[in-house]
């Protein structure tokens, strides 16, 4: 049981830290185009990046994949640049069939996120023979801070739009477009070339 709650714990704070913020930008950017009542695609949402995290974690805490730090690194921010970026192109468009290019950018950009953690999960792990538990107990905890997050960003973009009346094009524009200022001096602090 001790065993389960530090990897749960491992994983929730994973996503909770405020000092490794990239995980919650590339959150906002996925999650921004989605309102309350399509709870079941935003739990989708989740569960997509949740998985594509989980796959290339395991597959570098098994030894099969191993990429270059500094490009993960790079990768990252540019996955939420991207993201974020078709958000502004598709605001417009955003109530007719946006949020299922969302999901796969969860699930795609997901194995990137993933690789972000994975040296790191290694030096967790060390070596244990026994990796899939540490896995599914992390994973556990990322999903539920995710969940978290991902409300938190609904329960704002609703008190947003309802309190001082700004229309959900307009709320998708200025955050992704926020996010992707962030997303931006992320790629040039971290230019690996």
């Amino acid at each position: 049981m001790n065993d389960f709650i530090f990897y749960f714990k491992m994983g929730l704070f994973h996503v909770l830290d405020f000092k490794a913020y990239d995980h919650i930008l590339f959150l906002i950017v996925l999650a921004v185009v989605y309102q309350f009542k399509q709870w079941t695609k935003v739990l989708w949402l989740i569960t997509l990046f949740t998985i594509g995290h989980s796959i290339t974690l395991a597959l570098s805490a098994y030894g099969i994949l191993n990429v270059r730090a500094d490009l993960i690194e790079f990768l990252i921010p540019l996955t939420i640049f991207i993201t974020g970026l078709m958000n502004v192109l598709t605001a417009k468009k955003a109530s007719v069939g946006k949020e299922n290019q969302n999901l796969f950018f969860a699930l795609f950009f997901g194995l990137i996120h993933g690789l972000g953690f994975s040296n790191y999960f290694k030096i967790m792990i060390g070596k244990t023979s026994d990796k899939f538990l540490p896995l599914v107990e992390f994973a556990l905890g990322v999903e539920v801070a995710q969940i978290i997050i991902v409300l938190g960003i609904l329960l704002i973009g609703a008190l947003v739009q309802s309190i001082f009346s700004v229309n959900r094009r307009d709320w998708i524009l200025i955050m992704s477009s926020i996010v992707i200022g962030f997303a931006l001096q992320m790629m040039f602090d971290r230019v690996f070339w």
